[in-house]
């Protein structure tokens, strides 16, 4: 099929999914759904696989697979024409990451029928009475449109290029005149839209029952007259961290091992030090945004446990309040958020009284799609 590409459309934000992850982070065992979807095409050997997806989440996904990713979209149109940009060979092959139940005997009918139409289109016969603006209406010519859609490449382009708004390729290209050809659809291509329709789908798998463990390491040097804020609690001391945020170098050892647990990188990729944005923020609010896009990336938290190594300031009559502080953070209980202190022994720069090193050990799960 190399005359063919595959763009799978997945900018959406997901708000009638109504769930903390979004439709396209469920876990089938190990895999997100975009992704599963993904690899049940690479049987068709296309020239290339597109994937379109928000910014937000594409630099996660490259870690992934090595296929083509592209900024989506307000729109579904929008998305799909930047996708097209990409898009060198005679026929496309669009379908939404939503239809996640894969039909091959559907794909192959669209693929047998390359060439008879600008676009080939599977579809469903409409078997309940219906009705339009509160009429009944005849069910014979009605159709139900499906995706995938198999189309002739420069004239979706050319297609798109109106200003007038289409929700699949089809109807774009009908608009221009171009020909239709309709085959027979399957009622396994069910679209995911809400959490209801995960019940449509045998297809789906439980997410895999594996603990992804991550570790992160942070160490800052004290600064005189600075406020030190230490897992999210003010330190009644006359010196703070020195550092571009607010220093708190136990959050940023947590966040680290978050991102390592998760595969997402690590803090100065996510938070840049160069950056202007994060010049003295607080550290908390870089944890939240972090717990944020874990969660919306399918996993949660399941334990923290940080060593604190510090010859001053006196950690213990802080650590309870350090403990609910952190499990407030990362929405997980008290008794999962676990701090141990320790000095240098007057050892090295710790020792010496001149900054604190913090470890972090952090262990995640994959959210459970059967329980949303």
């Amino acid at each position: 099929m190399k005359d063919i590409t595959l763009v799978l459309l997945g900018a959406g934000n997901s708000t009638r999914f109504n769930a903390p992850v979004k439709k396209q982070w469920i876990y089938i065992k190990d895999q997100p759904l975009w992704l599963f979807v993904a690899k049940q095409f690479e049987k068709y050997d296309f020239a290339d696989i597109i994937i379109v997806s928000s910014p937000y989440e594409i630099e996660y996904m490259k870690y992934f697979a090595l296929y083509t990713y592209v900024h989506g979209g307000i729109t579904r149109q929008e998305s799909l024409s930047n996708a097209l940009d990409y898009v060198s060979t005679p026929f496309v092959l669009v379908s939404d990451i939503a239809r996640c139940c894969i039909d091959h005997d559907m794909i192959d009918k669209i693929l047998d029928a390359k060439g008879k139409a600008d676009c080939i289109v599977p579809a469903l016969n409409v078997a309940d009475t219906l009705y339009i603006d509160n009429a009944p209406a005849g069910r014979e010519k009605a159709k139900l449109i499906q995706t995938p859609q198999l189309s002739v490449t420069h004239l979706l382009k050319q297609a798109l290029k109106g200003k007038q708004t289409f929700t699949d390729d089809s109807s774009a290209l009908a608009s221009i005149g171009k020909e239709i050809l309709f085959v027979e659809g399957s009622t396994k291509a069910h679209k995911l839209t809400t959490k209801d329709d995960l019940s449509k789908m045998p297809c789906l798998y439980s997410a895999s029952n594996k603990t992804l463990v991550g570790f992160g390491l942070d160490i800052h040097p004290f600064e005189d007259n600075k406020k030190m804020v230490l897992c999210g609690v003010e330190i009644d001391t006359p010196y703070g961290f020195k550092a571009h945020s607010d220093g708190d170098v136990a959050i940023h050892a947590i966040i680290d091992a978050l991102l390592g647990a998760a595969g997402m990188g690590d803090i100065g990729e996510l938070y840049p030090d160069t950056s202007m944005e994060f010049e003295n923020i607080n550290s908390a609010l870089l944890l939240q945004d972090t717990v944020k896009r874990i969660n919306s990336y399918g996993l949660k938290i399941e334990h923290v446990d940080i060593t604190i190594l510090a010859q001053i300031p006196k950690i213990t009559p802080y650590k309870d309040k350090m403990r609910n502080t952190l499990a407030s953070l990362l929405g997980i209980q008290a008794i999962h958020t676990n701090i141990k202190a320790t000095t240098a022994e007057k050892l090295g720069f710790v020792g010496r009284n001149e900054g604190i090193t913090v470890h972090a050990v952090t262990t995640l799960s994959y959210i459970d799609w059967k329980e949303l």
